[in-house]
């Protein structure tokens, strides 16, 4: 199988990071996320001689799902995920939208997705993990080949998803922290919906709120 490459480009006045994510074999690519901001997107695939296949969201939170229609309706590419459990976000995105000040499109996935679900991406493949915790519907998307994941708001560098939001779970977060993620290993790097990239040994070691030495205090 094939490794992926990732284009990291904050999107929506939250700065979230809508990666585009690429087969280096075929060159197919994969929207991750795409909050807003999306003619910017399609430059960033067109300029790098990408060949867009799908859209696929991590969960329904507009600043990660509020462009995906208008984007899916332009390039005639479906959308794919989260787990069903989002759609309720999914069918108020215009309403978050108005909330934060900015366009978002109400969305209908194609395929919704499920724990231990794959995504083919030209000649590479993504397994689906369930995190719920942030909302109860989000997914991260992981390649084994490249060690990388790309996380939504699941974990950030030295923080993690807010749980305080609608049907946002604080115990279903830390579960999907240790249980889902630690066990990929140290040495994956993750992308997550907001700020720098990390790995999850870093985390492991230094995150005031998941590291070892804080989870077993």
């Amino acid at each position: 199988m094939s490794k992926i490459k990732a284009l990291i480009n904050p999107v929506t006045p939250f700065a979230q990071n809508a990666p585009v994510v690429y087969c280096e074999n075929t060159k197919e690519c994969a929207f991750v996320d795409p909050g807003g901001d999306t003619d910017t997107l399609m430059q960033i695939a067109h300029e790098n001689e990408l060949i867009p296949a799908k859209i696929l969201l991590t969960h329904g939170h507009a600043d990660h799902a509020g462009g995906a229609t208008q984007l899916s309706n332009t390039l005639d590419i479906p959308i794919i995920g989260p787990h069903e459990e989002d759609l309720f976000l999914l069918q108020s995105l215009e309403e978050q939208g108005r909330m934060f000040g900015m366009e978002a499109s109400n969305c209908m996935p194609q395929q919704w997705l499920k724990d231990g679900d794959e995504v083919i991406l030209g000649e590479a493949l993504l397994s689906v993990f369930h995190c719920p915790g942030h909302t109860p519907g989000h997914i991260i998307f992981f390649n084994k080949d490249s060690k990388l994941a790309i996380v939504g708001d699941v974990l950030f560098k030295g923080s993690i998803g807010r749980t305080d939001l609608p049907r946002g779970n604080h115990a279903d977060l830390l579960a999907s922290i240790q249980t889902k993620l630690w066990p990929l290993g140290n040495d994956v790097i993750f992308i997550s919906g907001h700020g720098p990239v990390s790995t999850f040994g870093q985390e492991r070691l230094d995150n005031a709120f998941v590291a070892d030495s804080v989870i077993q205090d």
